[in-house]
């Protein structure tokens, strides 16, 4: 099958797992072509079936804000008729599923029919789409769309409850290269960081208000004031960083803290953790987290959004109510506190990644689902 793929190219939830999914797409032997502003961060490299086609958007005087959707929309419509696309998959509702209906619209003027699945990732249902500005025309983009998944069941109910949906979706959760996301002897790293044999608590993010990555600094300030010796690794980065460095120095902690920003290898960090934090407010399903548990990483999270779907209370981790500091140090104590417990719990985080979650399970769902629309477009035809 010859696919496009928009995603936002960002270090981000959506773009990753759009990424992937090119990449596991591509190896399956499909082509897949993507097609953004600019290169998706875990491409990396052009490689043997995969295409990127950038954007670009001219700027006019006439123009306050140069109209990226409308520069899309006439790029898809390039790239399905010079490249024979057989399928548009769209990450994220607005506007790329906006712009990929118009491109549908102009190509059917010329005889052209290309299907258009939807995945929906998160805010651009839970915040984006809700906001009146854009509702009606994210409202549009999903009924529109030939076919609609969502990353989690709790999603697509959050989609149902607060849109008029006239269509079915699909439930096709995240993945995971269990292959690359597993524990690895990280020794000298783990030695750099930690000379004196500390545990490591890792938090990732892109460090946005819904992460609540401060909380992961009082959660370790209270850990260290209860005698635990360990460090704190933050991975990304984003607004609430300057803070996160700020209540780091109030706490008095900062010194046993390093915020190593940015990392595309964050298997490599995720080997030398003990325990996996994340406070988030919001969470349609919690990639990173899974990331974690493929590599032997038990998670303490909140019991918020999808994660309840992913991290099995008691078992791979632990939830904990939204905002409770006090219960995700007692949790994370009782993981530290007993490498009995702790090796437990990592292996069932593993075994669960590798059983449910893994890319060889999961992408061939979306094969099928590609399958599936393509016929039932035929069928109407």
């Amino acid at each position: 099958m010859n696919i496009g793929i928009t995603c936002y190219p960002v270090y981000g939830g959506s773009g990753v797992v759009a990424t992937e999914l090119g990449k596991a797409l591509a190896k399956r032997g499909h082509r897949v072509h993507f097609i953004s502003y600019s290169m998706p961060f875990r491409l990396g490299h052009v490689a043997e079936n995969i295409s990127f086609h950038e954007v670009t958007v001219n700027t006019y005087p006439l123009f306050e804000y140069p109209p990226y959707s409308l520069a899309l929309t006439s790029k898809m419509v390039d790239v399905v008729q010079h490249e024979a696309l057989d399928l548009l998959h769209m990450h994220y509702a607005l506007p790329h599923a906006t712009s990929a209906l118009l491109a549908r619209q102009i190509l059917k003027t010329q005889g052209e029919r290309v299907p258009i699945v939807t995945t929906l990732h998160g805010t651009d249902i839970t915040l984006v789409g809700q906001d009146p500005s854009f509702r009606p025309v994210v409202n549009y983009s999903i009924n529109q769309s030939d076919g609609v998944t969502a990353v989690s069941e709790y999603l697509r109910q959050e989609t149902q409850e607060h849109f008029d949906i006239g269509c079915d979706m699909e439930m096709i959760p995240n993945f995971i290269d269990t292959d690359r996301f597993r524990r690895s002897q990280k020794d000298h790293f783990k030695q750099a960081l930690c000379p004196d044999g500390e545990k490591v608590l890792v938090h990732v993010s892109n460090f946005r208000e819904a992460k609540r990555a401060p909380e992961v600094v009082d959660v370790f300030s209270k850990l260290r004031a209860e005698g635990f010796d360990l460090k704190l690794l933050l991975v990304g980065d984003g607004p609430d960083r300057v803070p996160t460095e700020r209540l780091a120095r109030e706490r008095g902690v900062y010194d046993d803290v390093r915020f190593l920003g940015k990392q595309e290898p964050v298997e490599e960090i995720l080997a030398i953790a003990d325990v996996f934090v994340m406070p988030s407010g919001s969470e349609t399903f919690g990639l990173a987290a899974l990331e974690a548990m493929a590599c032997g990483v038990p998670v303490v999270a909140s019991n918020i959004g999808g994660l309840p779907e992913l991290v099995v209370d008691g078992e791979t981790g632990y939830l904990c109510p939204l905002g409770d500091v006090d219960a995700f140090a007692e949790r994370a104590a009782r993981l530290l506190g007993s490498e009995e417990h702790q090796s437990e719990m990592a292996a069932a985080a593993r075994r669960r990644a590798v059983e449910v979650f893994d890319i060889d399970k999961v992408v061939p769902r979306y094969e099928d689902y590609y399958e599936r629309v393509r016929s039932e477009l035929m069928a109407e035809a």
